[in-house]
């Protein structure tokens, strides 16, 4: 259970907030983003960034899920892993690929390319300073704009799993009702 009541999205203060996660979301407005609503500053700020990070970077999905994919397993986001599984299978990553995954393992399908993204992944969640091999390893496989991307999307996926696991945010499946103020 949250450590924190869910705002009423529907309330006149937060219905404008819950109306852009809607349009920008796909229609639906998931526990993370209830939560976020308590703080109308840091929502917003957190929906222009990831709706970048979604939206507009030229980085392939396929490289940026396979990020948070990892950094959801290292930092126990279980919420995360699961909105993200479905997104990564669009992106090509397969079922028997995500159980992997879900393992903290590396599957033995990947590409160069997906290995060094989980190991750039794992030494910037794990430890934050990366060796100069993990790096020359990614950076064989990514251009400056795409790699700033790259380390944008799994620093930015960081927050979102310490946010998640610190204030206990329920799976979207077993929301509680709205209602609290």
């Amino acid at each position: 259970m949250a450590r924190l009541p869910y705002p009423d999205i529907e309330h006149p203060d937060i219905k404008p907030m819950a109306d852009r996660v809607r349009r920008e979301r796909g229609g639906k407005v998931g526990n993370v983003f209830r939560m976020l609503m308590h703080s109308p500053t840091g929502m917003n700020g957190w929906m222009d960034f990831f709706t970048a990070v979604r939206q507009r970077y030229e980085l392939d999905p396929r490289s940026r899920e396979l990020g948070i994919l990892k950094v959801a397993v290292i930092n126990g986001a279980d919420y995360e892993f699961n909105a993200h599984a479905p997104v990564a299978m669009e992106a090509g990553v397969t079922q028997a690929e995500i159980d992997v995954l879900r393992t903290d393992k590396v599957p033995d399908s990947l590409t160069a390319r997906d290995k060094a993204v989980l190991a750039y992944t794992e030494a910037m969640t794990r430890h934050i300073k990366v060796p100069d091999d993990v790096f020359a390893a990614v950076r064989s496989h990514f251009n400056e704009r795409l790699l700033v991307e790259l380390t944008l999307t799994i620093g930015g996926y960081n927050l979102v799993s310490r946010f998640l696991v610190a204030m206990e945010i329920d799976h979207d499946a077993v929301s509680p009702p709205t209602g609290h103020k």
